[in-house]
C-alpha cells in the first residue's frame, strides 16, 4: 500500500457550532466563548481558533478530493456571510462522504505526489488513464520518462497495486462488446514509447509504401482503402481493440507483436 498520510480529523461538535455562528455574522470571540470557551484558556485568540477550524475543514475536504468544498472554508473573512448557506451545507455533508476512489479520468495531481506531477506532465501524462498503459505488465517503464527515478516509480506502482480497479477499467475498454467503437478512432492518443514509430517489425521509411510514421497512421491508411462505410466501421472497431490490447495487456506497440502475442 502506498505511504499516504491519514486525512485530517473532523472538528468536534462545539467547534462546528462556533464556526456556524461565525458564518452567520457573529464575531470570532463571541462565537468561540459561546460554544467552546475552553480552547481560549491556552492563550490562543478567538480569531486564531476560527482560523484553525477552517483550515482543518479545508484540509479534510481536500483529502477527500473535494476542492469545491474546501474553497468554502478558504474565503475571505469579509465574505463569510455570503457563503453562509453553502458552508452550512458543506458542514452537513462532509462527515457523510464516502472514501474517495480514483478514476482513470482523474488528473494525476489529485492522487500522486506533487514532486512527480511536473515530470509526468512534461511527458504528456496528465491523467491516471495515461499511466494505465505504462504500469500493467511493463518492466522498467519509468526509463522512458527522464527525471522520474526508481523511488517515485515504485510509489506509483504501489498506488496502482492498491487500486486494481484502475487497470481493470482499462481492460474493460478493450473487451467491451458494443456496436460502436470504444472511443472515437480520431481521439485515440497513443504514448510515444508504444506508438509503433520504433516498432520491432516496422519497415524502414525508404522501404515503406505508406506515408505512416506510427501504428495509428498505418492503420488509418489501411482503413481508407475500404470504401464501404459499414466495412470501415467494423474494421476500425477491431483494429482499435487490437491496438489497445497490445498497449495495455502486452505493454508494446502493435508493430512489435510477436507470434507468442498472436497466440495469446
Amino acid at each position: 500500500m502506498p505511504n499516504v498520510p491519514p486525512p485530517p480529523s473532523f472538528p468536534d461538535t462545539a467547534s462546528l457550532s462556533a464556526l456556524r455562528a461565525w458564518y452567520a455574522g457573529v464575531g470570532s470571540r463571541e462565537a468561540v466563548e459561546r460554544y467552546c470557551p475552553q480552547v481560549l484558556k491556552g492563550g490562543q485568540s478567538a480569531r486564531g481558533v476560527i482560523g484553525r477550524i477552517r483550515r482543518q475543514l479545508a484540509g479534510f475536504a481536500l483529502s477527500w478530493h473535494r476542492a469545491d468544498l474546501a474553497r468554502l472554508f478558504q474565503c475571505a473573512v469579509g465574505e463569510r456571510t455570503r457563503h453562509r448557506k453553502a458552508a452550512t451545507w458543506a458542514l452537513d455533508i462532509l462527515p457523510t462522504l464516502a472514501v474517495p476512489q480514483p478514476q482513470v479520468s482523474d488528473p494525476i495531481g489529485a492522487w500522486l505526489p506533487s514532486r512527480v506531477v511536473p515530470v509526468l506532465h512534461q511527458h504528456g501524462i496528465k491523467t491516471l488513464a495515461d499511466l494505465t498503459v505504462r504500469i500493467p505488465r511493463r518492466q522498467r517503464w519509468w526509463r522512458a520518462i527522464p527525471g522520474l527515478g526508481v523511488r517515485s516509480s515504485r510509489h506509483i506502482e504501489s498506488f496502482f497495486a492498491a487500486h486494481p480497479a484502475l487497470t481493470e477499467r482499462a481492460r474493460a475498454l478493450i473487451v467491451v462488446a458494443t456496436p460502436e467503437p470504444v472511443v472515437p478512432w480520431e481521439n485515440i492518443r497513443v504514448p510515444h514509447d508504444v506508438d509503433g514509430s520504433r516498432g520491432a517489425f516496422r519497415a524502414s521509411k525508404r522501404m515503406c509504401v505508406l506515408e505512416a510514421d506510427n501504428d495509428y497512421q498505418a492503420i488509418s491508411a489501411w482503413l481508407e482503402r475500404h470504401e464501404a462505410a459499414e466495412t470501415q466501421r467494423a474494421y476500425r472497431r477491431e483494429a482499435e481493440r487490437l491496438l489497445l490490447w497490445a498497449i495495455v495487456e502486452r505493454g508494446k506497440a502493435l508493430s512489435s507483436l510477436t507470434s507468442e502475442d498472436a497466440t495469446a
